[in-house]
């Protein structure tokens, strides 16, 4: 059954309307989606590589975890249940920091029109890689990488092939936030 999703204005507010996720992405209806970026006490993030069979940007290293809000859900109750579906891990709520919301209105040439809020959220990684089980589908590979390897990447993803490339700015903000926090500590 395909899931359905909420749609919001170009602003981000709530229309009260609903519709399936094929016609969210055909029709370019704005949306909401959760981003959890899991970091750990010393300093390393955690990489999803998205799934071979992924219709945007298979194969790429992007965030830790991120998903469609359902409709009818809130934003942190779908952050996670998708943490939950997408790497086997329980967090509560009340784990999550959320960071802010990130525009990312873009068009594919496959006609996908993905114009999505992502509200994104950073929390603690409290487990080792090992005790994460990746979703079959949605993720290929997961990996831990220092902050100092993820800038490396960064500065270099127009050439090697790493992470979503036009998402650097966003990728930059993460970064410093994770940054922030590991400081704060």
């Amino acid at each position: 059954m395909e899931e359905y999703i909420d749609i919001v204005t170009r602003t981000g507010d709530p229309t009260g309307k609903s519709a399936p996720k094929s016609e969210i992405h055909s029709q370019g209806h704005y949306h909401n989606t959760a981003h959890i970026w899991f970091y750990t006490a010393n300093g390393k993030i955690l990489l999803q590589q998205r799934a071979a069979s992924k219709i945007i940007c298979p194969l790429l290293w992007d965030v830790s975890v991120a998903g469609h809000i359902d409709a009818g859900e809130t934003l942190s109750s779908g952050a996670v249940r998708e943490v939950k579906e997408e790497i086997g891990l329980t967090v509560q709520e009340d784990e999550l920091q959320k960071i802010g919301v990130f525009e990312c209105f873009q068009s594919y040439p496959n006609g996908i029109k993905d114009n999505e809020f992502h509200h994104t959220f950073i929390c603690e990684l409290k487990v080792e890689l090992s005790a994460l089980t990746p979703q079959y589908d949605e993720v290929e590979d997961l990996k831990l990488v220092s902050i100092e390897d993820f800038k490396q990447l960064l500065k270099n993803s127009r050439s090697n092939n790493h992470f979503v490339a036009t998402n650097a700015k966003y990728y930059k903000a993460v970064l410093q936030a994770i940054t922030n926090t590991l400081h704060s500590k």
